[in-house]
């Protein structure tokens, strides 16, 4: 049984959600001690116990200290089972990270799986619904992994509610990816997006962000969207498109935070990336490196940023495989992740 330190790096849940995914993959047993035992509210929380919850059903797991708070937990998968499968965190938690926890252990399964998932798909910390849309399930798709999203309902903190569907197919294999130089910058594209709440806002973030943007590029577009949902909420998604790759930002609003802030964070984000020479955002590069670390062959990845959250990733990964992960670069500052199989 592997021995995993949940405390080790940058010490959050990531570290369980690659854990449990590599578990299920390598067939593997393993007891994760001092889950996220630096935090404010250390341990298992809502949307990391739906995690665990998720990955046990479909590989038909035995578990044991899957509580609320617990910091230890011991999980033995089974095989994986292809299938429908619902799972509702029952807050704004989000499904974007229970569905990322178990993408891949599904995707490697020989018949498509079916998901509902119940929760919050614009939440802070996360990445958001039209960011697995839009950036992360692109460079899946060309790394060989097929899936289908729909957003039925969006869902805001606190309250959440919101519904996102997904259909995955099975994978025979991945490609591995390089992705070094991003070349010439051709357009932005972007959502502004609002539920429950006037129009106005959604044009004033887009506006905003419009007459920032057009200084550098004329060839910018933000579609005005309005969202299904229980709740109240605002949220603004720039993707930038170059030559040879793409790079993914977002904001989201909250009460008493004006829609011109909401459009300035997004744009600030999008424009420290430009500064740099990184081919795609430091979040994307993080969520790759599980995916790839089962490709074929050697991948290379430009990341705009060397981040705690990746060098930990990359730990975590090679605790369990026989897989090199080197991220060249200094904290903070662009870098190129190396993964070979």
């Amino acid at each position: 049984m592997l021995e995993i330190d949940g405390s080790q790096g940058e010490g959050g849940g990531q570290i369980l959600r690659t854990s449990l995914a590599l578990s299920i993959l390598t067939r593997q047993p393993m007891r994760i001690t001092r889950i996220r035992s630096g935090r404010t509210k250390p341990g298992l929380q809502s949307q990391h116990l739906k995690s665990v919850q998720a990955a046990a059903a479909i590989s038909n797991a035995q578990v044991e200290g899957a509580s609320f708070g617990s910091q230890v937990l011991v999980f033995k998968p089974g095989e994986v089972k292809h299938g429908r499968y619902q799972f509702d965190i029952g807050t704004a938690g989000s499904t974007s990270l229970v569905f990322q926890t178990i993408f891949l252990p599904l995707s490697r399964s020989d018949r498509l799986s079916q998901l509902l998932l119940i929760g919050g798909t614009h939440v802070p910390f996360a990445p958001c619904y039209h960011y697995l849309e839009q950036q992360w399930l692109s460079y899946l798709k060309k790394a060989g992994c097929e899936a289908q999203l729909f957003l039925e309902a969006a869902g805001f903190y606190p309250r959440g509610g919101g519904r996102m569907r997904a259909i995955i197919q099975p994978a025979t294999q991945i490609a591995p990816l390089h992705v070094t130089e991003r070349g010439a910058l051709l357009r932005i594209q972007g959502i502004s997006g609002v539920a429950n709440l006037d129009m106005s806002i959604g044009k004033r973030q887009k506006l905003h962000a419009l007459r920032r943007l057009e200084e550098r590029l004329r060839a910018v577009k933000i579609e005005d969207l309005e969202l299904t949902s229980p709740v109240k909420g605002t949220f603004l998604l720039l993707r930038a498109e170059f030559e040879h790759s793409t790079c993914c930002y977002s904001a989201l609003g909250e009460l008493g935070k004006r829609a011109e802030i909401v459009a300035d964070e997004a744009v600030d984000k999008l424009e420290a990336f430009l500064a740099t020479d990184g081919a795609i955002d430091q979040y994307l590069a993080d969520q790759l490196m599980l995916p790839l670390a089962f490709a074929g062959g050697e991948s290379l990845l430009r990341t705009s940023k060397v981040t705690q959250h990746q060098l930990t990733n990359a730990a975590v990964i090679q605790q369990f495989m026989a897989v090199e992960i080197h991220i060249d670069g200094d904290l903070g500052k662009p870098g190129l992740i190396r993964i070979t199989p």
